[in-house]
């Protein structure tokens, strides 16, 4: 644990080191949000704010990473290799995510919407199914452990579906929350640290470094996203980070408590999914006021900082149970 938290407080000072140029390397060359106008008026003053600072979290989370994996293929016993699974999918979610921004800022749909959606839902099937693959073919997850039962519970090829479903929907479920000011980092540092405290009761210790080395890269980036944010995450950084919380939580086969511990993605993306429903049988009626549900409150009274601490509040309360319902046998 030692060394995790180590290697997690070095990224946090790699992070914060080169947050800085990084903003001005995104200034320059101009790729800011654009705030959708059906969004809440109060967020029309970030527009033009640089996006894309998921690259903070992510290049020195896969630099540390990668270091350490190739002095371990020289002999040197610090870190174990399969960890490059969850590194791999936060490079390739983060790369689709790039695009998705990029897209949104430079492209032909350039109003905030990025990606045609079916096409970014597509990718993003397509590497969770690659990922799962090598899951359950190469490294032998097969299994789901339920709190109050000791032993996992093999579910053999049904664990293929399963896992893609669950890779795909974090992954869409992060970036739902990445709307207001510090909110998806800090429930995602709060998720990352809950699945790291998972792992060391697992002993798995090569897990364990990972999550922290990526808690002290978000709480990095934390540092220039907080009210009122210098810096968003953008698609970069939540569908890479939502996607690497649900492989490192299918890595300890604890992926049934992932709806507790991510409880305020979850109902993010509940609410537009109940939103779109209601608004459909009732011919143009409302559920919420706006969605996803942190707009809802927004527009209830509560300030954006309110909302986030609230949610950040409750978001840790969440990871506590989880813990606990880990403990169980």
């Amino acid at each position: 644990m030692a060394y995790s938290l180590t290697l997690g407080a070095i990224a946090f000072f790699l992070a914060v080191i080169w947050g800085r140029p990084l903003i001005n390397l995104l200034v320059r060359n101009r790729i800011g949000k654009q705030i959708r106008i059906e969004g809440p008026t109060t967020h029309q003053v970030k527009t033009g704010t640089p996006t894309m600072g998921g690259l903070m979290i992510l290049i020195p989370v896969i630099v540390i990473t990668s270091a350490l994996n190739i002095a371990n293929l020289l002999g040197w016993n610090i870190i174990g290799r399969s960890v490059l699974v969850p590194m791999t999918v936060l490079l390739l979610f983060g790369l689709l995510g790039a695009v998705d921004d990029l897209e949104g800022v430079r492209g032909r749909r350039s109003k905030g919407e990025g990606i045609l959606g079916r096409w970014k839902a597509l990718a993003q099937i397509i590497l969770a199914t690659l990922v799962v693959l090598f899951l359950h073919f190469v490294l032998d997850l097969r299994s789901v452990a339920v709190p109050g039962i000791r032993e996992k519970i093999e579910i053999g090829l049904w664990y293929i579906p399963a896992a893609v479903f669950i890779v795909v929907a974090f992954s869409n479920a992060v970036n739902l929350t990445d709307g207001l000011d510090a909110l998806a980092g800090s429930l995602a540092a709060s998720a990352f640290t809950c699945y790291g405290v998972i792992a060391f009761l697992q002993q798995q210790v090569w897990l364990v470094a990972f999550c922290f080395t990526l808690v002290g890269a978000i709480m990095a980036f934390l540092w220039f996203n907080a009210h009122p944010a210098e810096l968003f995450m953008g698609d970069t950084g939540s569908l890479a980070l939502g996607a690497t919380l649900a492989v490192v939580a299918l890595m300890t086969g604890q992926w049934l408590l992932l709806p507790i511990i991510a409880i305020i993605p979850v109902a993010a993306t509940l609410s537009v999914m109940l939103q779109v429903v209601y608004f459909r049988l009732t011919h143009g009626q409302r559920l919420f006021r706006m969605t996803p549900l942190h707009h809802h409150f927004e527009l209830g009274g509560w300030s954006e900082t309110q909302v986030v601490q609230r949610f950040w509040l409750v978001g840790i309360l969440a990871a506590m149970l989880g813990v606990a319902l880990a403990l169980l046998r």
